[in-house]
């Protein structure tokens, strides 16, 4: 089995793809558009995509390409994020005088940071591709903040770990393939969709009363802008369900009230165990 990801090996995504399916090879790409394309042109089997951080929000890019492609959601896992100070082997933390992340990750990490003034702080594209340069260039004066993972792939060494400001940090992932090779799941929960209404009076609450009207539980909402439609929105929504078969009537009844539904997964919800 193939596995794409947004990133380097060694990244968050590179750990739950594993977690998804340990024996996989993963395919690391630079960009999102990347591994949505190779889902696409069978590549790759499936793809694995950070969709919501805790903290951080929604990761909106990835809610567009769901919408794009002609993918869908096969399950759903949560990830508890814990940022570590990764740097060559043998080097001391009094020794660190910069230190590379991703922006995220780095605003995560911010009380760490204030208690160690005289470390350089530089954002990178990707958590593990700033432990992947540091060991490249043998940089003995830096450090990276990524996962245990990022340590193991370039065999960079801890100086501190959990450095998060926040320990409640969890990241949800989706497991994506191609629509028509997705595995149903017998006992599905949750539903994820996007649909869009008509730019009238009411036509919103409507179409959320069907929700309530089903006895499904709306677990978020978000809108996002049509591209090239300036002021039309395109609403995404997670859904519980009081039983499978309430599924099909939500997504019909959507439909008298919404100019577009489109549903992106019927999956089992992600349970926190940690």
């Amino acid at each position: 089995m193939r596995i794409a990801i947004q990133g380097e090996l060694g990244s968050f995504s590179h750990e739950m793809a594993q977690r998804f399916a340990p024996e996989a090879t993963i395919v690391a790409c630079a960009l999102s558009a990347e591994v949505f394309g190779a889902v696409d042109a069978g590549d790759v089997d499936a793809a694995v995509i950070p969709i919501e951080n805790s903290l951080a929000g929604s990761v909106a890019e990835h809610y567009d390409l769901l919408l794009t492609h002609d993918v869908a959601i096969e399950s759903e896992s949560l990830l508890q994020i814990r940022h570590n100070l990764i740097a060559m082997p043998g080097v001391a933390l009094e020794q660190v005088e910069r230190v590379y992340s991703h922006p995220v990750a780095l605003a995560q990490c911010r009380r760490f940071l204030a208690a160690h003034p005289r470390m350089e702080v530089t954002p990178f594209y990707d958590t593990a591709g700033s432990v992947k340069q540091i060991m490249e260039r043998r940089d003995a004066k830096a450090a990276g903040i990524a996962s245990t993972q990022a340590a193991k792939q370039y065999r960079g060494r801890i100086l501190a770990e959990g450095i998060e400001d926040n320990a409640e940090n969890y990241t949800r992932f989706f497991l994506i393939r191609q629509r028509r090779f997705v595995k149903p799941d017998l006992r599905p929960d949750k539903v994820s969709l996007a649909f869009t209404v008509e730019n009238r009076p009411g036509t919103l609450v409507k179409a959320l009363e069907v929700f309530a009207n089903q006895g499904t539980n709306l677990t978020r909402i978000e809108s996002r802008p049509v591209q090239g439609r300036p002021w039309e929105y395109v609403f995404y929504a997670d859904y519980q369900l009081s039983a499978p078969e309430t599924a099909d009537a939500a997504l019909e009844l959507l439909a008298e009230h919404c100019s577009m539904v489109r549903e992106l997964g019927r999956y089992r919800g992600a349970v926190r165990t940690f």
